[in-house]
Order: C-alpha cells, then structure tokens, then sequence
C-alpha cells in the first residue's frame, strides 16, 4: 500500500462534492481523479482543484494506479461501473441503493469478494450515532419482545409539478420516493431487526411526479410475528431537512427515535443502562462520536472513514453495509413492487 490511499471519485454531483470534501480533509487519503461528463464541471475542477479530470470513467480506470473508488453515479449507471471496478481490483465505496435489483447487488458482492476487495454501499443511517444507539438498546432487550415498529421519512424534494426529466423521474433510472427514500427506512429495519419476510398493503401514490410514486406505505412481516409499518412522503413542505423517524413498541417499553435524537419509555428502571421509569431523552450531543470533519452530518464522515479504515485492515475487514446488506434492501424493495402491482390488479 502506498503512504496514502489513492482515491478517484465517479460523479460529482450533491454527494461526489460531499464526499470529495470529507476525504481531501482525511490525512491517509489522497483524491487524485475525478470523471464527470459535464464540461462546464470539469473546467471547474480543472481550475480550482488538483486533481486529474476525465469525462469518461473508463479512461479513468485505464489511465489511474487507484487504491480505491467513490461511486456517485444515476443508480442505473452502478452496474456497469462496479463491474469496471471489480475487474480493475480496486475497492469501492458506490452510494445507495448500490444497484437497481438485488440479483446485480449479489453477482457483484460475489466479484468483490472473491478479490478480497473492501465493497460499501452509503446508508448512512447504519452510521448515525442515535439510531446505533437504538440498535443497541433494542439489541440488549431493554424493551423486551418487540411487538411493532413503525419506519418513516419525510421531506420537500418533489414539492412542485415537474418541467422536464431526469433520471430521478424514472424509475427504470432509479428515481421516485422509494429507491431514493424508502431505502434508507428499509436499510435501517434490517439494520436493527433483520430483513422482513413479506411485505402487504403495499400504496405507491403519485402527488407531483408523472412517472414515479412521491409517497409510499406498506406493512413488513416476519415469521417471529413482528410487524411494521413504512410510510415516506418526499413531497411534504413542512419538513425543512431529510427526516428519518422510528418507533418501536416492546413488551417493556417504547423507542422513539430520529436523527437528532432519541427517548425511551420504560415500565420499570434499566439501572444497567442508565433509564429510569417514565420517559427517558438523549439528544444527538449525548451519545455522538467525533469525526475530524463535519459536512452534513457526522454519520457522513464516519462512514468513509470506515470505508478506509477495511482498507487498511487489508480489505480483511467487512464493511458495515456491504453489497450484501443493500441486495437485503433490495429484496424488500422489489417485494414492495411486486405487492402494490399484486394490489392495483386485484382492485381492478
């Protein structure tokens, strides 16, 4: 391995400017090239940032001795751009949902691996601090069997009719509220009770978009008898910022939890954890880790620092949400699909 861990970047949209930022400020790692199609980008970063730039990501991959690779791409482009990476040997960090099926997400998992290669796919939420928290309050029992959950997420992104296309107006682009938002619900269910087993109910509604849902719900099942329910809308106004919701119903209490922090009701006292009868609050300031550098929020950071951490334990070291993890939230995904085609025949 080279002193510093060299980096390209493919995309440099919203994330790709995120992400570049987070690691030109880390000390291991060095971004060397970027491949953007837009000329008026390239020109920029020609201009005003020392790295090399490329229109095509394949000459990239020719022309570049590359550690590793930050995938930032339409989702309809990551296939093809794994692909690329996996036989180039290099590791690679691609943003959610990774691919567009779960069989692409296991056929390059399988790839990855089979070269020892660090693979990651960016749900944040498996790196913010109080959900993590969550996972480990929910995992030491502290609210005994739990009974029901319920997963949501709002936001503003489509809050007017559209005037023109772009690949997150089509779904076959991997546009629209699900893969773009119930994702992150999805992820952040298998994250803390596994992937469910069926999915009923399933309700794509269309309030601005022409071609793809702008709200979703449905009911996710398992075979112990936990049930849940999903509800995103991404065409809600009264929400300033992306927000992710989780209640969780227990035999000995209740969970309630976003990403700026989280309360906790309880029959009894956890003395072993420090909760008291009643209602018990932690905001985000009480349970979060450090990062050197905070753009977005700290689950941001810690996520590619993680990303290089597997590196250099050798690509030994398995990713928190690897190709594997998002072809589970895939699955879930493609049943959400199939139910609500399932429900629109039936109602007609």
């Amino acid at each position: 391995m080279p002193s510093k861990l060299r980096v390209a970047i493919i995309g440099v949209g919203r994330m790709g400017i995120t992400h570049y930022s987070i690691l030109k400020a880390h000390p291991g790692v060095e971004v060397t090239a970027i491949a953007e199609p837009t000329p008026m980008i390239n020109s920029f970063l020609d201009k005003y940032l020392a790295v090399r730039t490329y229109k095509d990501y394949g000459k990239l991959l020719e022309k570049e001795q590359l550690d590793a690779l930050v995938v930032c791409t339409p989702p309809a482009l990551n296939h093809q751009v794994l692909q690329a990476a996996a036989q180039a040997g290099v590791h690679v960090f691609v943003e959610k949902p990774g691919t567009l099926s779960a069989a692409a997400a296991l056929e390059l998992a399988a790839r990855f691996e089979a070269r020892g290669l660090v693979n990651q796919v960016g749900y944040v939420n498996r790196f913010n601090d109080v959900f993590m928290a969550a996972r480990q309050l929910i995992g030491a029992g502290v609210l005994g069997e739990v009974i029901r959950f319920r997963t949501e997420m709002y936001s503003r992104t489509i809050i007017r009719e559209e005037e023109g296309g772009s690949w997150r107006s089509a779904r076959d682009s991997g546009g629209g509220a699900v893969y773009e938002m119930a994702s992150h619900c999805l992820d952040l269910v298998n994250f803390l009770f596994g992937r469910p087993a069926a999915v009923a109910g399933t309700a794509l509604s269309r309030v601005f978009s022409r071609s793809v849902e702008d709200i979703v719900s449905s009911t996710l099942c398992y075979d112990s008898g936990l049930t849940g329910t999903l509800y995103v809308n991404w065409s809600d106004e009264s929400y300033r910022k992306p927000t992710n919701r989780i209640e969780v119903f227990g035999k000995r209490g209740k969970l309630l939890a976003d990403q700026y922090g989280l309360k906790v009701y309880l029959g009894e006292a956890n003395a072993q954890h420090g909760l008291r009868a009643g209602w018990n609050s932690r905001y985000i300031t009480d349970v979060f880790s450090s990062v050197p550098f905070f753009v977005r929020g700290i689950e941001f950071t810690a996520q590619l620092h993680h990303f290089v951490d597997c590196i250099a334990a050798g690509g030994a070291s398995r990713s928190r949400c690897t190709l594997r993890d998002a072809a589970d939230t895939l699955t879930v995904i493609e049943d959400l699909f199939r139910d609500h085609a399932h429900t629109s025949r039936e109602a007609h």
